[in-house]
Protein backbone atom coordinates (compact mmCIF):
# COMPACT_ATOMS: atom_id res chain seq x y z
CA UNK A 1 0.00 0.00 0.00
CA UNK A 2 1.10 3.28 -0.89
CA UNK A 3 1.14 6.23 1.12
CA UNK A 4 2.46 8.55 -0.65
CA UNK A 5 0.52 11.53 -0.81
CA UNK A 6 1.13 12.26 -4.68
CA UNK A 7 -0.73 8.76 -5.26
CA UNK A 8 -1.43 8.49 -8.99
CA UNK A 9 -4.17 5.74 -9.81
CA UNK A 10 -2.59 3.09 -12.14
CA UNK A 11 -5.00 2.53 -15.43
CA UNK A 12 -6.05 -0.52 -14.16
CA UNK A 13 -7.27 -1.45 -10.56
CA UNK A 14 -5.91 -4.37 -9.14
CA UNK A 15 -6.46 -5.99 -5.71
CA UNK A 16 -4.10 -6.05 -2.99
CA UNK A 17 -5.81 -8.14 -0.31
CA UNK A 18 -3.23 -6.46 2.75
CA UNK A 19 -4.57 -3.26 1.59
CA UNK A 20 -7.42 -1.68 3.84
CA UNK A 21 -6.34 -1.58 7.66
CA UNK A 22 -8.46 -3.41 10.40
CA UNK A 23 -10.55 -4.73 7.93
CA UNK A 24 -8.77 -5.88 5.34
CA UNK A 25 -8.97 -9.54 6.07
CA UNK A 26 -13.12 -9.53 5.40
CA UNK A 27 -13.57 -7.32 1.94
CA UNK A 28 -12.74 -8.67 -0.94
CA UNK A 29 -13.71 -7.11 -4.71
CA UNK A 30 -15.98 -10.31 -5.52
CA UNK A 31 -19.37 -11.45 -4.68
CA UNK A 32 -20.36 -15.13 -3.61
CA UNK A 33 -19.53 -17.48 -0.69
CA UNK A 34 -16.06 -19.12 0.17
CA UNK A 35 -16.93 -22.42 1.77
CA UNK A 36 -20.12 -24.41 1.95
CA UNK A 37 -22.01 -24.60 5.63
CA UNK A 38 -25.90 -24.27 6.06
CA UNK A 39 -26.84 -21.34 8.48
CA UNK A 40 -28.68 -22.97 11.70
CA UNK A 41 -32.07 -22.97 12.27
CA UNK A 42 -33.77 -21.89 16.05
CA UNK A 43 -36.71 -23.19 17.59
CA UNK A 44 -38.91 -19.70 16.12
CA UNK A 45 -40.49 -18.78 13.02
CA UNK A 46 -37.52 -15.75 12.90
CA UNK A 47 -34.00 -16.61 12.63
CA UNK A 48 -31.85 -13.38 12.42
CA UNK A 49 -28.13 -14.37 11.82
CA UNK A 50 -26.22 -10.78 12.91
CA UNK A 51 -23.44 -9.05 15.15
CA UNK A 52 -24.01 -6.56 17.31
CA UNK A 53 -22.91 -3.19 14.94
CA UNK A 54 -25.29 -0.66 14.54
CA UNK A 55 -26.62 -2.11 11.43
CA UNK A 56 -27.42 -5.33 13.36
CA UNK A 57 -28.50 -3.93 16.70
CA UNK A 58 -31.69 -1.99 14.65
CA UNK A 59 -33.14 -5.55 13.80
CA UNK A 60 -32.37 -7.22 17.77
CA UNK A 61 -33.97 -3.25 18.99
CA UNK A 62 -37.08 -3.94 16.85
CA UNK A 63 -37.60 -7.35 17.53
CA UNK A 64 -37.14 -6.44 21.34
CA UNK A 65 -39.67 -3.42 20.84
CA UNK A 66 -42.40 -5.61 19.05
CA UNK A 67 -42.41 -8.55 21.64
CA UNK A 68 -42.71 -5.31 24.06
CA UNK A 69 -45.87 -4.56 22.22
CA UNK A 70 -47.20 -7.93 23.61
CA UNK A 71 -46.57 -9.17 19.70
CA UNK A 72 -45.95 -13.12 19.93
CA UNK A 73 -44.95 -13.74 17.00
CA UNK A 74 -41.77 -11.70 16.81
CA UNK A 75 -40.02 -14.39 18.99
CA UNK A 76 -36.86 -14.96 17.98
CA UNK A 77 -33.38 -16.85 17.39
CA UNK A 78 -30.19 -14.63 16.85
CA UNK A 79 -27.12 -16.61 15.14
CA UNK A 80 -23.88 -14.97 15.84
CA UNK A 81 -21.89 -13.78 12.51
CA UNK A 82 -18.17 -13.47 13.38
CA UNK A 83 -17.38 -11.52 10.42
CA UNK A 84 -14.03 -11.09 10.89
CA UNK A 85 -13.51 -14.50 10.40
CA UNK A 86 -15.91 -14.78 7.39
CA UNK A 87 -19.06 -16.59 8.19
CA UNK A 88 -20.66 -14.11 6.17
CA UNK A 89 -19.10 -16.09 3.24
CA UNK A 90 -20.85 -19.46 4.22
CA UNK A 91 -23.00 -20.74 1.35
CA UNK A 92 -25.79 -20.53 4.04
CA UNK A 93 -25.37 -16.90 4.89
CA UNK A 94 -24.99 -15.98 0.97
CA UNK A 95 -28.61 -17.72 0.06
CA UNK A 96 -30.21 -15.44 3.15
CA UNK A 97 -28.12 -12.36 1.97
CA UNK A 98 -25.96 -12.47 -1.64
CA UNK A 99 -24.40 -9.62 -0.41
CA UNK A 100 -22.82 -11.10 2.32
CA UNK A 101 -23.66 -8.29 4.81
CA UNK A 102 -25.23 -8.63 8.51
CA UNK A 103 -28.12 -8.83 8.96
CA UNK A 104 -30.29 -11.38 7.14
CA UNK A 105 -33.76 -12.30 8.47
CA UNK A 106 -35.78 -15.61 7.70
CA UNK A 107 -39.32 -16.03 7.98
CA UNK A 108 -40.05 -19.35 8.41
CA UNK A 109 -44.13 -18.68 9.26
CA UNK A 110 -44.68 -17.80 5.07
CA UNK A 111 -44.11 -21.01 2.55
CA UNK A 112 -41.72 -21.24 1.29
CA UNK A 113 -39.54 -19.00 3.95
CA UNK A 114 -38.81 -15.42 3.23
CA UNK A 115 -35.70 -13.98 3.15
CA UNK A 116 -35.20 -10.47 4.00
CA UNK A 117 -31.57 -8.54 3.82
CA UNK A 118 -30.71 -4.66 4.08
CA UNK A 119 -31.55 -3.51 7.84
CA UNK A 120 -34.26 -1.33 6.34
CA UNK A 121 -35.92 -3.34 4.49
CA UNK A 122 -35.66 -5.82 7.78
CA UNK A 123 -37.64 -3.09 9.52
CA UNK A 124 -40.26 -2.27 7.19
CA UNK A 125 -40.97 -5.81 6.98
CA UNK A 126 -41.49 -6.17 10.47
CA UNK A 127 -43.08 -3.17 10.91
CA UNK A 128 -45.91 -4.25 7.74
CA UNK A 129 -46.21 -7.81 9.35
CA UNK A 130 -47.11 -6.86 12.79
CA UNK A 131 -48.47 -3.39 12.01
CA UNK A 132 -46.43 -1.78 14.66
CA UNK A 133 -43.68 0.99 15.07
CA UNK A 134 -44.94 2.70 11.58
CA UNK A 135 -47.21 5.28 11.74
CA UNK A 136 -50.96 4.68 10.36
CA UNK A 137 -51.83 7.75 8.41
CA UNK A 138 -50.19 8.35 4.63
CA UNK A 139 -47.96 11.78 5.94
CA UNK A 140 -46.89 9.85 9.15
CA UNK A 141 -45.97 7.00 7.33
CA UNK A 142 -44.43 8.33 4.23
CA UNK A 143 -42.68 10.70 6.76
CA UNK A 144 -41.45 8.04 8.83
CA UNK A 145 -40.11 6.14 5.50
CA UNK A 146 -38.19 9.14 4.37
CA UNK A 147 -36.22 9.38 7.55
CA UNK A 148 -35.71 5.65 7.05
CA UNK A 149 -33.93 5.74 3.78
CA UNK A 150 -32.16 8.99 5.01
CA UNK A 151 -30.62 6.61 7.64
CA UNK A 152 -29.48 4.06 4.47
CA UNK A 153 -28.04 6.77 2.51
CA UNK A 154 -26.43 8.66 4.77
CA UNK A 155 -24.94 6.36 7.31
CA UNK A 156 -22.34 4.95 4.47
CA UNK A 157 -20.53 8.17 4.78
CA UNK A 158 -20.67 8.00 8.71
CA UNK A 159 -19.14 4.40 8.83
CA UNK A 160 -17.16 3.99 5.60
CA UNK A 161 -16.51 7.37 5.52
CA UNK A 162 -15.92 9.21 8.45
CA UNK A 163 -15.42 6.24 11.24
CA UNK A 164 -13.14 4.04 8.85
CA UNK A 165 -10.41 6.91 8.14
CA UNK A 166 -11.01 8.37 11.68
CA UNK A 167 -10.81 5.15 13.65
CA UNK A 168 -9.38 2.55 11.29
CA UNK A 169 -7.63 3.57 7.94
CA UNK A 170 -3.82 2.15 8.62
CA UNK A 171 -2.75 5.84 8.51
CA UNK A 172 -4.10 9.01 9.48
CA UNK A 173 -5.07 11.59 5.95
CA UNK A 174 -5.70 14.87 6.45
CA UNK A 175 -7.67 15.23 3.25
CA UNK A 176 -10.56 12.35 3.58
CA UNK A 177 -11.24 12.68 7.56
CA UNK A 178 -11.89 16.26 6.30
CA UNK A 179 -14.20 15.72 3.61
CA UNK A 180 -16.18 13.09 6.08
CA UNK A 181 -15.93 14.83 9.28
CA UNK A 182 -17.63 17.61 7.41
CA UNK A 183 -20.66 15.46 5.68
CA UNK A 184 -20.79 13.69 9.27
CA UNK A 185 -20.87 16.78 11.29
CA UNK A 186 -23.91 18.22 8.41
CA UNK A 187 -25.74 15.32 9.12
CA UNK A 188 -26.09 15.74 12.97
CA UNK A 189 -27.09 18.97 12.42
CA UNK A 190 -30.20 17.85 9.77
CA UNK A 191 -30.85 15.47 12.61
CA UNK A 192 -30.39 18.86 15.20
CA UNK A 193 -32.73 20.96 13.21
CA UNK A 194 -35.00 18.15 12.82
CA UNK A 195 -35.22 17.41 16.75
CA UNK A 196 -35.57 20.78 17.79
CA UNK A 197 -39.30 20.70 16.99
CA UNK A 198 -39.94 17.09 17.02
CA UNK A 199 -40.48 14.30 19.41
CA UNK A 200 -39.32 11.59 17.38
CA UNK A 201 -37.97 11.67 13.76
CA UNK A 202 -41.68 10.55 12.22
CA UNK A 203 -43.77 13.21 14.96
CA UNK A 204 -44.69 12.61 18.49
CA UNK A 205 -44.82 8.70 17.96
CA UNK A 206 -41.45 6.27 18.15
CA UNK A 207 -41.26 4.31 15.09
CA UNK A 208 -38.77 2.16 12.21
CA UNK A 209 -37.31 5.67 11.63
CA UNK A 210 -35.83 5.84 15.07
CA UNK A 211 -34.93 2.32 15.41
CA UNK A 212 -32.87 2.93 12.30
CA UNK A 213 -31.37 6.20 13.07
CA UNK A 214 -30.35 5.51 16.66
CA UNK A 215 -27.59 2.74 16.52
CA UNK A 216 -25.55 5.10 14.61
CA UNK A 217 -25.77 8.74 15.67
CA UNK A 218 -27.59 7.99 19.17
CA UNK A 219 -24.44 5.71 19.77
CA UNK A 220 -22.27 8.75 18.18
CA UNK A 221 -23.25 11.72 20.01
CA UNK A 222 -24.00 8.96 23.49
CA UNK A 223 -19.80 8.84 22.82
CA UNK A 224 -20.43 5.33 22.07
CA UNK A 225 -18.75 5.32 18.80
CA UNK A 226 -15.50 5.55 17.18
CA UNK A 227 -14.03 7.17 19.85
CA UNK A 228 -14.85 10.62 18.32
CA UNK A 229 -17.29 12.58 20.71
CA UNK A 230 -14.90 15.61 21.39
CA UNK A 231 -13.78 15.58 18.10
CA UNK A 232 -17.27 16.26 16.50
CA UNK A 233 -18.04 18.61 19.44
CA UNK A 234 -21.00 15.69 20.26
CA UNK A 235 -22.07 18.07 22.98
CA UNK A 236 -23.37 20.86 20.55
CA UNK A 237 -26.26 18.87 18.96
CA UNK A 238 -28.45 19.53 22.09
CA UNK A 239 -31.61 17.94 20.80
CA UNK A 240 -29.86 14.91 18.86
CA UNK A 241 -28.80 14.60 22.76
CA UNK A 242 -32.30 15.23 24.23
CA UNK A 243 -33.51 12.20 21.86
CA UNK A 244 -30.51 9.67 21.61
CA UNK A 245 -30.98 9.63 25.78
CA UNK A 246 -34.59 9.55 25.56
CA UNK A 247 -34.36 6.67 23.55
CA UNK A 248 -31.45 4.79 25.49
CA UNK A 249 -33.77 4.97 28.66
CA UNK A 250 -36.11 2.61 26.13
CA UNK A 251 -36.00 -1.54 27.75
CA UNK A 252 -36.42 -2.84 24.74
CA UNK A 253 -33.21 -0.95 23.52
CA UNK A 254 -31.03 -1.72 26.67
CA UNK A 255 -32.49 -5.44 25.76
CA UNK A 256 -31.91 -5.45 21.98
CA UNK A 257 -28.13 -3.65 21.65
CA UNK A 258 -26.70 -7.08 24.14
CA UNK A 259 -28.07 -9.50 21.24
CA UNK A 260 -24.77 -10.65 19.39
CA UNK A 261 -22.28 -8.51 21.00
CA UNK A 262 -18.81 -10.37 22.16
CA UNK A 263 -16.74 -7.18 22.59
CA UNK A 264 -16.40 -3.95 24.25
CA UNK A 265 -17.88 -2.89 27.62
CA UNK A 266 -21.28 -3.91 28.97
CA UNK A 267 -23.34 -7.02 28.48
CA UNK A 268 -22.47 -9.55 26.18
CA UNK A 269 -24.85 -12.23 24.64
CA UNK A 270 -23.26 -13.90 21.83
CA UNK A 271 -26.90 -15.70 21.04
CA UNK A 272 -30.64 -15.34 21.74
CA UNK A 273 -33.09 -17.90 22.00
CA UNK A 274 -35.78 -16.72 24.59
CA UNK A 275 -36.56 -13.62 26.65
CA UNK A 276 -34.66 -15.60 29.66
CA UNK A 277 -31.43 -15.36 27.62
CA UNK A 278 -31.52 -11.50 28.36
CA UNK A 279 -33.51 -11.46 31.72
CA UNK A 280 -30.36 -13.60 32.67
CA UNK A 281 -27.82 -10.22 32.03
CA UNK A 282 -29.70 -7.67 31.43
CA UNK A 283 -31.91 -5.83 34.44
Amino acid sequence: MSTDTNYEPPKVWHWDAKNGGEWASINRPIAGSTHEKELPIGKHPLQLYSLATPNGQKISIMLEELLALGISGAEYDAFLVKINEGDQFSSGFVDANPNSKIPALMDYSTTPATRVFESGAILQYLAEKFDALIPKDHLGKTECRSWLFWQMGSAPYLGGGFGHFYAYAPVKMEYPIDRFTMEAKRQLDVLDNHLANHTFMAGDDYSIADIAIWPWYGSLVLGKLYNAAEFLQVDSYTNLQRWAKQIQERPAVQRGIVVNRVWGEGDHLAERHSASDIDAIVK
